[in-house]
């Protein structure tokens, strides 16, 4: 089977408002080896906006965090999964919030997955890598228009 590491980078939008959540997933890819092109909005419109760009190549997958300024992610998650075009991309629900109420309603609302982030560096390079061996090697992701 061919390793995705072989072909071109994954995208991988990043939905996240902590510059500092930004950077540890910046360094977690880094550190982890992960073949990825990371986008990044800052809050829900702004990647509500990122997604409906003409002519913008959608993304492999969407890393979503719940507690965004503007348009939460419960608003984000809700939206991607009514658009006909944007409704087959996975949306990993990468959050603090490990509330039953949160992970209850994000699954709801058709998140793919649900992960509470660790605030230990090597515990979220181990997250990014499972998110990587599972959802971009595993998973046959369909292909993008």
């Amino acid at each position: 089977m061919p390793d995705h590491r072989d072909l071109a980078p994954v995208e991988i939008l990043l939905v996240e408002d902590n510059p500092g959540d930004v950077r540890l997933t910046e360094e977690a890819l880094k550190e982890g080896k992960v073949r990825a092109t990371l986008s990044v909005a800052r809050d829900g419109e702004e990647a509500l906006a990122w997604l409906r760009r003409a002519g913008r190549k959608l993304p492999d997958l969407i890393l979503l965090d719940l507690n965004l300024p503007r348009k939460d992610g419960r608003e984000v998650l809700r939206e991607i999964k009514a658009d006909p075009h944007l409704k087959s991309i996975p949306v990993v629900v990468l959050t603090t919030s490990d509330a039953e109420q949160d992970i209850t309603q994000a699954y709801a609302l058709h998140a793919n997955c649900y992960i509470t982030k660790p605030v230990d560096l090597e515990q979220f390079i181990q997250v990014i890598r499972a998110i990587d061996d599972f959802w971009l090697t595993l998973v046959k992701l369909p292909r993008k228009e």
